[in-house]
């Protein structure tokens, strides 16, 4: 897909929406003029939209044309020319590394004869952490420049003839002005921690139920039997050695488990190279000198996400305590509101995570497929309401868990 411009009266104003084939294609300054991309961002830095993290899954490889990953990210433009506003957008020829699921509607328009592919997708490649997707630059209308951002993706993927565009893991702010432009609403959950101000984990062991407070308890000495111990390293003290112990971590579990991981080694030294790897949290468990497992996080403005884990020695309970547990330790330690320990999981429930509705939307071009998918997303957002209710009541907690941000 080629370089396209696209200037028509979106919002107020006369504005030009311009695809760029990759973030490259943006200054390092204005990404970082959009909200949510800094550190110093006071609405909530979200490391994953940060300049440096998209960059370095196109200059690895991992997202890619080859791989799949068409860039065609959405730039805005006002009538003179200044940017605005952007969109992290991809040309997608599959369905992978997206973790919302459509490939029932491909299936569906594919038997009637049409073409699911390819399509647009709005996301963080690899990456099922909620954050912002139509981005304005922090000194422009927020609303203004978001329903333009809204407005254009619509008129690119018609302009492209392709079937659909998506938007995933997006904030309640993108998911109304999106829902206001027409696309259509679907839910899902995770599990999230939420921090009520615990002063240790003995604080957040203190609201569980008396059976669960001991569950908990046996599973972290298990998990730390046998002489386990486990470093924290963040930043520039994760050497190249501890992430080539990460890797082959990864590796191992991600082969067992998915078949072919997405993200290859040449990323993670990308990353930590960069300004971003500040915002990288890397917890190994050894066993004397040497690493067995491991589990990756990135350190956000209020929020601690877990990302990869991986091992290569069995040891009970060592994943809930890499992935879930010393997690919860380390958000409290820094005085982090929330934990988000990726996609799925119910067992997550029994260790604290509560269940949190996530979001995305669709704009569907065919008619019909469009009717039977939002048919078939009303019944499936009463589905996930009932769950998340059900679930609720489920939980660890003694009493009432508390409110969450």
């Amino acid at each position: 897909m080629a370089d396209q411009t696209e200037a028509r009266k979106l919002a107020d104003g006369e504005l030009a929406v311009r695809i760029a084939t990759s973030i490259g294609a943006f200054t390092r300054e204005e990404w970082q003029s959009l909200s949510g991309t800094t550190r110093n961002d006071p609405s909530g830095y979200n490391p994953f939209l940060s300049y440096e993290f998209l960059t370095s899954l196109e200059e690895s490889g991992c997202a890619v044309p080859r791989t799949g990953w068409h860039g065609q990210h959405l730039r805005l433009e006002d009538a003179g020319g200044a940017f605005i506003g952007a969109v992290p957008c991809y040309a997608k020829s599959h369905s992978q590394g997206e973790y919302v699921f459509d490939y029932g509607w491909a299936d569906a328009l594919e038997r009637a004869g049409g073409r699911y592919y390819p399509k647009l997708q709005v996301s963080i490649p690899f990456t099922p952490v909620t954050g912002p997707r139509l981005l304005a630059r922090t000194c422009e209308g927020g609303t203004q420049v978001k329903a333009a951002l809204a407005a254009g993706l619509k008129v690119v993927t018609d302009r492209l003839g392709i079937s659909s565009a998506h938007v995933t893991f997006a904030r309640a702010d993108d998911i109304a002005v999106l829902n206001d432009a027409g696309f259509l609403i679907r839910t899902d959950q995770q599990f999230h921690f939420f921090n009520n101000g615990y002063r240790s984990y003995a604080d957040f062991l203190d609201t569980l139920a008396s059976r669960k407070r001991k569950a908990l308890k046996k599973e972290r000495r298990e998990a730390l039997s046998a002489g386990i111990t486990i470093d924290w390293l963040s930043g520039k003290d994760i050497t190249e050695g501890a992430w080539d112990d990460f890797f082959a971590f990864y590796m191992d579990t991600g082969g067992r488990k998915w078949g072919r991981p997405y993200l290859n080694r040449k990323f993670f030294s990308l990353l930590a190279a960069s300004a971003v790897g500040e915002s990288c949290l890397l917890m190994l468990a050894r066993r004397g000198r040497r690493a067995i497992g491991g589990s990756f996080h990135m350190v956000g403005g209020d929020c601690l996400f877990g990302r990869y884990w991986g091992a290569i020695e069995h040891q009970p309970f060592l994943h809930f305590e890499m992935c879930y547990y010393q997690a919860i330790d380390y958000a409290i330690a820094s005085k982090l509101q929330r934990v988000e320990a990726g996609a799925q999981g119910e067992h997550k429930l029994a260790r604290g995570y509560l269940p949190t509705k996530t979001y995305s939307v669709h704009h569907l071009v065919d008619p019909a497929l469009r009717r039977a998918v939002a048919k078939f997303l009303e019944r499936e957002r009463a589905s996930v309401d009932a769950a998340c209710e059900m679930l609720a009541e489920h939980g660890p907690f003694r009493k009432p868990p508390p409110e969450q941000a």
